[in-house]
């Protein structure tokens, strides 16, 4: 039953991506709203609903180990194995204001986690906590990234490569798209998780390697087919933006909500996961900024892929 959840869930998730990409891209062309925003918005928070869910259920049932894990295992394996397999498949170019403002953004949320949950380091408490008061934080810092977000779509000022590769869908068939792809994508990813976790659980693997893994790289999914599907119809500003734009939500929205609802212990989840979360998002800036003028290429992309499996070994060695 574990096994055809698992597959049963990984093809909804394709067909969704599909949809949803075809779906918000017209969107963006119609509205004349820049690409990136559609990825930073409506994109991202779509794939980043199963780990809205995986992780608020999670935490309301005391399993904050596979909450968190799963928060810091998916934007770990969105900013190394999805930019890395994404740029395999075609090379991600990414524009300027991208480089020099969002991915620095995702860099910063990756070190406000990193200082709320050190209560043990910083404040000489007995445990580390993500309280109710760091969630209502990251949920401030949530609200700024989203006006600065509508800011660039006021703006308009934006650079956009690839648009005219987009065609525009009747308005029905657009909200058609976007809806059957998120509700595919959710609904796929809970039966992944499922799937994949009773087979876990059944092999006797501990709830934060559950997390940091197999949870994590689930609920990634809708994540990593829609970057790919995106970058084989020339939009890689919607790929990048993807990543970049679920990994924001996921620490500034998914951990707000999770941990402003229940206080959540990082239990297993240590500062050497969440440093790892820190040098993938520092790794794909100095690779945009210094290599191969803001493109991902096929090698840097391979790098990130062997940083990754890097990661999970040296994650399974120390458990």
């Amino acid at each position: 039953m574990d096994i055809l959840l698992l597959l049963g869930g990984l093809v909804l998730i394709l067909l969704g991506a599909n949809g949803l990409t075809d779906g918000a891209a017209s969107t963006a062309k119609r509205f004349k709203i820049p690409s990136i925003v559609i990825g930073l918005t409506i994109v991202a928070f779509g794939t980043s609903a199963p780990e809205l869910t995986v992780s608020v259920s999670s935490a309301l049932k005391g399993s904050s180990d596979i909450a968190i894990g799963n928060v810091v295992g998916s934007n770990i394996f969105n900013t190394l194995m999805i930019v890395g397999c994404t740029a395999l498949f075609a090379p991600i170019v990414i524009t300027r204001n991208t480089l020099r403002k969002e991915i620095p953004l995702c860099i910063l949320a990756s070190i406000v986690l990193l200082v709320c949950a050190n209560d043990v380091l910083l404040d000489k408490a007995p445990e580390n906590i993500l309280s109710t008061t760091d969630g209502l934080i990251l949920l401030c810092f949530f609200i700024i990234f989203l006006g600065y977000t509508f800011a660039i779509a006021f703006n308009g000022n934006n650079e956009s490569s690839g648009e005219e590769e987009i065609s525009i869908l009747p308005v029905w068939k657009s909200v058609l798209f976007m809806v059957g792809g998120l509700a595919g994508l959710i609904l796929g990813g809970q039966w992944f998780v499922e799937g994949a976790t009773g087979i876990a659980r059944s092999l006797g693997v501990s709830e934060s390697i559950i997390g940091l893994t197999l949870v994590a790289g689930g609920t990634s999914l809708p994540e990593l087919a829609t970057s790919i599907v995106a970058a084989l119809k020339k939009n890689p500003e919607i790929a990048i933006g993807n990543v970049i734009g679920s990994n924001l939500f996921n620490i500034f929205f998914v951990l707000g909500c999770s941990a402003s609802i229940v206080p959540m212990r990082m239990g297993d989840i240590t500062n050497f996961d969440l440093l790892a979360l820190v040098a993938s998002g520092i790794l794909l800036w100095v690779f945009g900024l210094f290599f191969a003028k803001r493109t991902i290429t096929r090698i840097e992309g391979s790098v990130m892929i062997l940083c990754y499996v890097a990661y999970t070994v040296a994650l399974i060695f120390a458990s």
